[in-house]
């Protein structure tokens, strides 16, 4: 048995198939986990989310800020945007049970020395302050104030602090969980920012690296939403998102050695 961890697939459900070809992946025997961004961008956002959910145990996939948008468009929330290739998901005749699989899965997995999330974790948080604030937090994106919280969901200077509450509380570690990339020095996310670090605008550096970071020590953290980062490993942190949804590769690692296989994209 082996345990797989795959990049932000985006759609990409040729290339998918294609990587899980090659590293041999067997339903029976193998254990799978995502980092998110299911859809949008490639041509197979349903495809892939029919697959992913008819996986059912077998599979253990974190939200991205690209399956929160899926949610806030089927909700009437948000336009449309320029590259969005999601009609055919909200246009599904199975489309509502593909959103309500999609809205249970988590922010935040945890098994042993690896962590699972989308994007990142503020510098603050303690591996177990995490894990809280995501169920809290998924609990808030299930109940009535979901509507509130996908609108919230926006490129927004979020700064994580222990006094927040209610809705602005659930808000910034959401915002931590699906979109951070980079901080400022006092802990302020820099929203707009996705280049290569070495482009970070002054005063901006990647969450992974600010000091007092505690989750993690002594601790993997496998994250994607990066795509300008791409593969990355060091220092107690993997980066998948090798750029499946532009045209480059879709990655995926073994947790159990540590081996990487890249699929180029086909879609």
């Amino acid at each position: 048995m082996a345990t797989w961890v795959i990049g932000d697939v985006h759609g990409c459900f040729a290339t998918l198939s294609r990587l899980l070809d090659r590293i041999r992946y067997e339903r029976r025997r193998d254990r799978l986990w995502m980092v998110g961004d299911l859809v949008n961008r490639g041509p197979g956002s349903l495809e892939v989310l029919r697959w992913a959910a008819g996986l059912g145990d077998k599979l253990v996939t974190v939200l991205g800020n690209h399956d929160l948008h899926l949610l806030a468009r089927a909700r009437g929330l948000v336009e449309p945007r320029r590259r969005d290739t999601l009609d055919a998901v909200l246009a599904a005749r199975d489309g509502d049970d593909l959103l309500a699989w999609l809205l249970a899965r988590p922010l935040f997995h945890r098994d042993g020395d690896w962590t699972l999330v989308h994007a990142g974790l503020f510098p603050a948080w303690t591996l177990a302050q995490a894990e809280r604030l995501a169920r809290d937090t998924e609990a808030v994106l299930q109940g009535k104030n979901g509507d509130a919280l996908l609108r919230a969901d926006r490129k927004v200077a979020e700064r994580w602090d222990e006094g927040l509450g209610g809705i602005a509380r659930a808000r910034a570690a959401l915002a931590g969980f699906a979109r951070l990339r980079t901080l400022t020095a006092n802990g302020r996310m820099c929203p707009d920012f996705s280049g290569a670090p070495n482009e970070a605008p002054e005063g901006c550096a990647p969450w992974f690296e600010r000091p007092r970071r505690s989750a993690g020590r002594g601790n993997t953290v496998v994250f994607g939403h990066w795509a300008a980062l791409g593969l990355y490993r060091e220092n107690g942190v993997v980066c998948l998102d090798s750029g499946a949804a532009w045209g480059r590769a879709l990655s995926a690692i073994r947790l159990d050695d540590g081996a990487i296989v890249q699929q180029q994209t086909v879609d």
